[in-house]
């Protein structure tokens, strides 16, 4: 079936073309070295492919938030050594002082990575003088940064609309996923969301409800639906100024057929620190003084149940306090039924954001499930059914 969006495969012969590809450089990085390299290795594929077919490779990234002011901390000078390692291939630096002559040198097959977009203060604002400057470098545009996606930058959008546009194949990957677990999803549709609180969330939820069979809250937002059906949550943390909209999600859940899952079993502690003195108790049993960290064997259990009937999972924010231990057992456990289910066939499964991955890595199961997306608010605002203008401008 053809796809929505262009791709690689629609772009013909590119030898000797320049082609700017916009990726995601912007890794953690600690006294010289790249400390997590999981974007680097993200952008090999669609990097490699072109400069393998002839392609001048011409790289734009952002790195930090120099907010228009160039600073030698935050160039990406200094990325392209380890990227070079990545790549397994040699890696040009090209700042913006000179940048045409210097790109007016390449050869087919060469790979430059130009200086941080974001040194210009126009590529934020997606001016129009920053997108032609971009644009003279090249012939096409490809788009590799999901990520970067949700916003309409000269370097994420703008260019899309100067140069012929196309998807590179890490963001073809994300698009591809994410269409299955929610554009047109096999059902019975499964959604966790949990994280700290439902305030972040809101639009998240309120966009699930008509997507889905069943919305499993976890972590310190579901202690919040739980005060709004008269749970006394003890010193947890929970948003009671939100209990209304708690109410209002959960009707709209009902009008629309999918089954909210909140734990009726908890792990509860008096302080939360690691290891402290715990108890796993019924919802209706949490002492005044004691707060719920995690949620209790009992529902998880009952929650594996519901993904073992489900098609298709989507993923985002932990069940309990996960980095704390021993918070992390209800998040593990999932996880760990997600991934078995995932392996033998039965379940596809799509998870993102920051937490979520971390969850999933510090679980064992990230290479198990379907697709794990690293990129954080562009998958939010994918989950809140918003329009990514970087896809947007890709669209045939």
């Amino acid at each position: 079936m053809a796809k929505s969006f262009r791709t690689l495969d629609d772009i013909g012969d590119i030898r000797g073309k320049r082609v700017l590809v916009r990726e995601d450089l912007n890794v953690p990085f600690a006294d010289g070295q790249v400390t997590d390299d999981t974007r680097l290795r993200a952008t090999v594929a669609t990097v490699s492919e072109l400069a393998d077919k002839g392609a001048i490779v011409l790289i734009l990234a952002h790195f930090g938030r120099p907010k228009g002011v160039p600073s030698p901390e935050l160039s990406l000078a200094q990325i392209v050594k380890p990227y070079e390692a990545v790549l397994g291939r040699p890696a040009r630096y090209i700042d913006w002082e000179g940048d045409a002559a210097n790109v007016a040198m390449l050869q087919p097959g060469d790979i430059a990575v130009l200086e941080n977009t974001r040194f210009f203060g126009g590529e934020e604002k997606n001016d129009p003088a920053v997108v032609d400057r971009f644009a003279a470098l090249g012939d096409i545009y490809v788009n590799d940064a999901f990520s970067a996606a949700h916003r309409a930058h000269a370097s994420t959008e703008g260019l899309a609309h100067k140069l012929p546009a196309y998807a590179g194949r890490a963001m073809e990957a994300e698009l591809d996923a994410l269409q299955k677990a929610l554009g047109e999803p096999e059902h019975p549709v499964a959604a966790v969301v949990g994280g700290a609180k439902v305030s972040t969330k809101l639009a998240v939820l309120k966009h699930l409800v008509g997507k889905v069979d069943h919305l499993i809250i976890g972590g310190g937002m579901a202690n919040t639906f739980l005060a709004a059906r008269g749970v006394n949550v003890g010193k947890s943390l929970c948003e009671h100024d939100l209990t209304g909209t708690a109410d209002e999600i959960m009707e709209a859940a009902d009008r629309a057929g999918c089954t909210v899952h909140l734990p009726y079993d908890v792990v509860v502690a008096k302080e939360f620190k690691p290891n402290p003195p715990t108890r796993t108790v019924n919802v209706h049993e949490v002492a005044a003084d004691e707060m719920i960290l995690d949620v209790g064997p009992a529902a998880v259990e009952a929650l594996g149940d519901v993904l073992k009937n489900c098609r298709t999972l989507v993923w985002n924010g932990p069940l309990g306090a996960f980095e704390t231990p021993p918070f992390d057992a209800a998040t593990v456990a999932l996880a760990k039924t997600a991934a078995a289910l995932t392996v033998d066939g039965s379940l596809v499964s799509v998870a993102g954001g920051g937490d979520t991955v971390a969850a999933l890595n510090h679980a064992g199961v990230a290479d198990d499930f379907t697709f794990v997306s690293t990129a954080g608010g562009a998958f939010l605002e994918w989950m809140e059914g918003r329009e990514l203008p970087g896809v947007a401008a890709l669209m045939r």
